[in-house]
């Protein structure tokens, strides 16, 4: 079943990624969260897949893989902390993968179920600290599970991104990746195309 729901305003339908830039200054943990995105090029640092219904996310975390309920449309991390593993964050927007690709509505309703399907069977696995290796499946960071879910339904969002000094991490799946490398994406109050 293909879900559809709003987050902040943003139009979201299952396998939709929800982009987040870490940190909220003002709160101790939030600031703990500020210092870690700052390791991570760009500025999403963080991403979840909507899978449906209503506000059910899936995203992996210092917890590992969890599934998460958003409450109401509105994105509010201090809420969702005990859901998430203490994780702090800021929506910046929502990146469409399938949008731009041309996919009959068909093969979209089909990959959506896939990818929702695939983060789903995820949940409960641990964190995958080894961020050179994501190829692995049991064990995810957060872009992997993403990437991961979109390879198995024939839809590769490695873009190669890579730190300049170290060319050896152009296999690492970055948060930005996902968000960049969409054809289609809308940031909170702003369409991006």
């Amino acid at each position: 079943m293909i879900s559809s729901y709003h987050i902040n305003g943003l139009p979201l339908q299952t396998g939709d990624v929800l982009c987040t830039t870490n940190g909220k200054p003002d709160i101790l943990p939030g600031e703990f969260w500020l210092l870690i995105g700052r390791l991570v090029p760009g500025e999403v640092d963080h991403v979840a897949v909507y899978v449906g219904p209503e506000g059910c996310c899936v995203e992996a975390g210092p917890c590992g893989v969890v599934s998460f309920l958003v409450p109401g449309e509105a994105w509010d991390a201090e809420k969702m902390v005990s859901q998430r593993g203490l994780i702090i964050d800021r929506l910046v927007g929502a990146a469409y993968p399938l949008e731009g690709r041309d996919l009959s509505k068909e093969d979209q309703a089909r990959i959506r179920q896939e990818v929702a399907a695939f983060c789903l069977a995820q949940v409960g696995k641990p964190y995958n600290i080894n961020f050179l290796d994501s190829h692995r499946e049991d064990a995810f960071y957060c872009s992997q599970l993403v990437y991961c879910a979109y390879l198995h339904s024939g839809l590769n969002l490695n873009t190669g991104l890579a730190i300049e000094t170290l060319p050896e991490t152009s296999g690492i799946i970055y948060p930005q990746e996902i968000w960049s490398g969409c054809k289609h994406r809308q940031a909170v109050g702003t369409l991006i195309v």
